[in-house]
């Protein structure tokens, strides 16, 4: 196992890309280093409140180290004035330098070091050991370089971000020594915690839908309340806010995908932009596909660069920019067409299902709901299909069908256990499952004990689920998800027939709850017929 030591400071313009937060930086370094096989020996970081390139003698500063020896995570062991820091690093400076010199140490890490005073002795033994140096910090690699050291890999920090930098550092290590190494794209959360939750799947085994389509849904909620509002008498001028927010939809979602994909932060992001801009004209879907694609692009050219050992500013340009207009180019010329299309036809089927009997939809909607979120299927199927519905409209049908069959009957069953509970425990738990249902649309989940508990009301719920959906198909009702309830009839496309509704969905739900709990209570409190024969 390769020992490696981390070397640096917060820096100047790393101050501002990742240096501020010591302990994520180191974190990410760690992760690699875990992921590689390599372990972190020896650490002397200085971080301070400020970039180097404004701080004074007074900023304060601190000292990251490994105190309690190899084998732990860096731990700030001196904090005080940027002015006492060298005094305060001598030590450590000293026996980082003797660990080189007695082979205890194989590699180092370097970040914005300061050759000339804070980290003189390392880099001495460096030079004279010719252990191998990967860096970034252009004059203090400059320095180094030029004292004899063994610079393997050097970068500015411009565009690099801690992850990418540490991937960088320890894949220009593993190269030198002709080691195997897949970068840890999971992350870490902690200086030095050793333990990256990298994900180990391949890049297509990382695509999820539902998980770029629920980070998304507060976008599509955003363009709801735009086109509500636009309705007002004397704010119609928001329907052009809505038709911008449609437009950018597509950007939103390959964002997203982008990300999830290729998990290298701010560089997937860049390019998510780029595809998913070039991508707008194939809609919805289009976002998605193009995201993806870039996603895939920027990991592949990614490690390809690194491969390449091109400087790591160099990396996250052509990562991030190259792999985000490769992916806008295809979905631009070649497959917007195509995903406007399949988008298009998903969305004709629903409305020629309404078409055809809105009443039947609704209900088979409505009986169905209950069984796809418990089936944990709701957010990979219906919730995609009311993001395309919205897509073209700012309304949805199915939106709508979760708002009365899930949350009024949620509520419905909370507020029965509140007004006649079972037992005088289940009102303390029905109460912030009915106002978190009430207050902001969700958390149907807090009906599940008294539906678990009471075969009548787990029916009931799905039987008047059923029936919400069919009077939202006779009415002809279209609305939103996961807004508040006293707020969905007005973000519907008719708030009176909406708000009766989920008016009547959540009486009945509460009316069949009750009796339900009291018939369980009068049988539970009946004397068991031998009990009554010893009576008699």
């Amino acid at each position: 196992m390769k020992k490696i030591a981390i070397i640096g400071s917060s820096g100047g313009n790393l101050y501002n890309l990742g240096g501020a937060d010591p302990e994520k930086l180191l974190g990410e370094i760690y992760a690699q280093c875990e992921s590689a096989g390599f372990e972190v020996s020896a650490v002397q970081f200085i971080a301070a409140d400020a970039s180097m390139d404004n701080a004074r003698p007074t900023t304060a500063a601190g000292v990251y180290t490994l105190s309690e020896g190899r084998g732990t995570k860096a731990k700030r062991t001196y904090h005080g004035k940027l002015a006492d820091v060298n005094g305060a690093v001598k030590d450590t400076d000293a026996k980082i330098a003797e660990d080189i010199r007695n082979g205890n140490i194989d590699g180092l890490i370097v970040m914005s070091a300061d050759p000339g005073r804070a980290n003189i002795e390392v880099f001495r033994a460096a030079a004279e050991t010719k252990v191998p140096i990967v860096g970034t910090g252009g004059t203090s690699m400059a320095m180094i370089a030029a004292s004899g050291a063994k610079v393997v890999a050097t970068s500015g920090t411009t565009g690099t971000t801690s992850r990418t930098r540490a991937v960088s550092f320890v894949a220009s290590l593993a190269k030198h020594w002709g080691m195997k190494y897949r970068p840890d794209l999971g992350g870490a959360s902690a200086a030095g915690s050793g333990s990256g939750s990298g994900s180990g799947k391949s890049l297509f085994k990382r695509i999820n839908i539902r998980s770029i389509m629920i980070p998304a849904l507060p976008g599509f909620i955003a363009m709801a309340i735009v086109l509500a509002a636009s309705h007002i008498p004397g704010l119609e001028k928001l329907n052009d806010i809505f038709e911008i927010l449609l437009k950018g939809l597509p950007v939103l979602v390959a964002v997203l995908a982008a990300k999830q994909v290729s998990e290298l932060d701010e560089v997937s992001i860049v390019s998510g932009i780029v595809a998913g801009v070039l991508s707008v004209e194939g809609g919805l879907i289009g976002g998605i596909i193009g995201g993806l694609l870039a996603g895939i692009f920027v990991r592949y050219l990614f490690e390809l660069c690194l491969n390449w050992r091109f400087p790591m500013t160099t990396v996250n340009i052509v990562a991030g920019g190259i792999s985000g207009l490769a992916a806008g180019l295809i979905m631009h010329y070649l497959l917007s067409p195509l995903a406007l299309m399949a988008g298009d036809y998903i969305k004709l089927g629903i409305s020629a299902t309404l078409a055809y009997s809105p009443i039947l939809a609704g209900l088979l909607a409505g009986l169905v709901i209950w069984p796809a979120i418990l089936a944990g299927v709701y957010h990979a199927v219906i919730l995609p299909l009311v993001l395309l519905e919205m897509e073209k409209s700012g309304f949805s049908f199915l939106g709508a069908v979760d708002m009365v069959g899930l949350v009024m009957v949620a509520a419905g069953i909370n507020l029965a256990n509140i007004i006649a509970p079972r037992e005088r425990s289940e009102a303390a738990v029905a109460t912030p499952g009915l106002l978190i249902n009430l207050g902001f649309g969700t958390f149907v989940e807090s009906a599940y004990p008294f539906m678990f508990a009471n075969k009548v009301v787990f029916i009931s719920a799905i039987i008047f689920s059923g029936l919400g959906g069919m009077l939202l198909g006779y009415f002809n009702v279209m609305g939103v998800a996961y807004v508040p309830a006293f707020v969905s009839p007005f973000m519907s496309n008719n708030a009176l027939k909406m708000g009766i509704v989920m008016a009547i969905v959540m009486v009945l739900t509460c009316i069949a709850t009750v009796i339900a709990n009291r018939f369980k209570a009068i049988v539970k409190n009946q004397p068991s017929p031998q009990v009554t024969q010893s009576i008699k």
